[in-house]
């Protein structure tokens, strides 16, 4: 099959059901789910997958929403990755430009899994159909992974082996710009340290408590000191979830801290996280209390793949950006000013950029939506320091994503701007260009035996030297 022919087949079948796949999108949005509790959102991809012939693997690893969908036989697998879960507390009106709640407090889109999920979906069908007449041969895989947000399901998935026999995985993430994810990621692990002490009077018996506020505070300013003496690319968050309390004159018994720490290696993870928990130990120590600390989840840093990369990058360039009606940039516009902390999003692409092309990025400064495919000069550096469990996948087998112009310009991730673009028709079209894109790449890959061969070849010379190591320990589970 011409190359020509694979593209207008693949545009062709993402066109002829883009009205199904938007009300999808649209219908997830409306029931925003959270921490593998996405009933809806994971029914509403299911009931298209069956629709189209896939056969369905529910209850992945025992996790509830996490599924396998299959259609075809034989070599080559190729498998696309989809994400439906939601962020809590981001609800808000759509397109509207002024932060206003549907349900204070509810959960909402801020990350675009409403059209990431889908717009993997829509690949996948079209892939599908290429099977079905007989014009590709071998197995498409759709895996409906939740919780990345807060559970990282595919991590889970990896450490139990539910990526192997998979050849290449491709996916791709809602963003403010569109071009290859640049770089890698950074790998975290999330963990939960409580500390238990003794409650006494704090004027009239103080020499009875133990604090364990005291021992938390200790461990935070440990950390803190910490921060000097760990790689300068880390990253460790916390929030305090439990102070023991509100009465000052009483000894707090029981405080609670959540970490998230992060690191562009994994190598390196396991030691700064070792050290963030003798932080704790010795707060313990100090204060004559007792520490637990319970593993949360973890996720890999990606591990990039130039040879898909490629392959994407001129799947791009052949299907062209959308185009925006006045109305659709008047919206972006209008979202883009109302924006409390923009991303320097032009003066990160350009770090990576030739010379030549600085200006053609920079050219695009002040427009409402970033309408160009980014320059791609690969690397293993993260330009975008987020994580994300599909940096777990990416270790399994050869995986790829690229991100997708789908709100305003300099828009950051988990924000109200987000969720309020995100039944627009600027993120419509953003999900069926990804669609597009991503679908052709892994046509060509299965229509391809010497590319799909130069990506395993590339993915077995980056994983020699390091194998997979999952984050997490094989007795921690996954919680919801």
């Amino acid at each position: 099959m011409k190359q020509s022919d694979l593209l207008a087949a693949v545009a062709a079948s993402v066109d002829a059901h883009s009205s199904t796949y938007t009300q999808a999108s649209d219908a997830i949005w409306d029931h925003p789910e959270v921490n593998f509790h996405e009933d809806h959102s994971a029914e509403v991809i299911r009931a298209i997958l069956r629709e189209n012939g896939f056969a369905i693997e529910d209850q992945l690893g025992g996790m509830p929403n996490a599924f396998r969908a299959e259609y075809g036989s034989g070599k080559p697998v190729i498998a696309y990755l989809g994400e439906f879960d939601a962020l809590s507390s981001l609800s808000q009106d759509a397109g509207c430009a002024v932060k206003s709640p549907v349900v204070p407090g509810a959960p909402g889109h801020g990350c675009g899994h409403n059209l990431l999920g889908v717009g993997a979906l829509a690949a996948a069908i079209a892939v599908k159909e290429l099977i079905a007449r007989g014009e590709l041969s071998g197995t498409v895989v759709y895996f409906g992974t939740p919780a990345e947000e807060t559970g990282s399901a595919k991590t889970f998935l990896a450490r139990d082996g539910f990526f192997s026999g998979v050849d290449a995985m491709l996916t791709w993430h809602p963003w403010d710009y569109t071009g290859i994810w640049p770089g890698g990621s950074l790998a975290n692990v999330k963990m939960i340290f409580r500390f238990k002490g003794r409650s006494a009077h704090a004027a009239g018996s103080p020499e009875l408590g133990r604090s364990a506020l005291d021992a938390l505070e200790l461990m935070n300013v440990g950390v803190q000191f910490l921060r000097e003496h760990v790689p300068e690319d880390t990253r460790m968050h916390y929030a305090i979830t439990n102070a023991g309390g509100a009465s000052p004159n009483v000894v707090q018994a029981s405080a609670e801290a959540v970490y998230l720490v992060r690191s562009p290696r994994l190598a390196d993870l396991e030691g700064i996280k070792n050290r963030v928990i003798d932080c704790a130990r010795g707060a313990a120590i100090m204060t004559g209390t007792t520490m637990e600390m319970e593993f949360v989840k973890g996720c890999s840093n990606i591990l990039p793949n130039t040879t898909m990369e490629e392959i994407l990058v001129g799947s791009m360039h052949e299907i062209g950006v959308p185009t925006y009606t006045q109305e659709e940039l008047a919206l972006a516009r209008s979202l883009h000013e109302a924006l409390e902390s923009p991303e320097k999003t032009l003066e990160k692409i350009t770090r990576l950029c030739p010379a030549a092309q600085r200006r053609e990025v920079l050219a695009h400064q002040g427009d409402p939506i970033y309408a160009f495919i980014a320059p791609h000069t690969p690397t293993d550096s993260p330009l975008i320091t987020v994580s994300t469990d599909s940096g777990d996948a990416s270790w399994c087998a050869p995986t790829s994503q690229i991100s997708v112009a789908a709100w305003a310009a300099d828009t950051p991730a988990h924000t109200w701007q987000v969720v309020a673009i995100g039944k627009s028709s600027i993120a419509h079209k953003a999900m069926l260009f990804a669609a597009k894109a991503i679908g052709l790449t892994g046509a060509r890959l299965m229509q391809d035996p010497a590319l799909l061969a130069q990506a395993k070849e590339e993915f077995a010379a980056r994983t020699e030297s390091s194998p997979y190591i999952c984050p997490i320990p094989k007795d921690v589970s996954p919680r919801w």
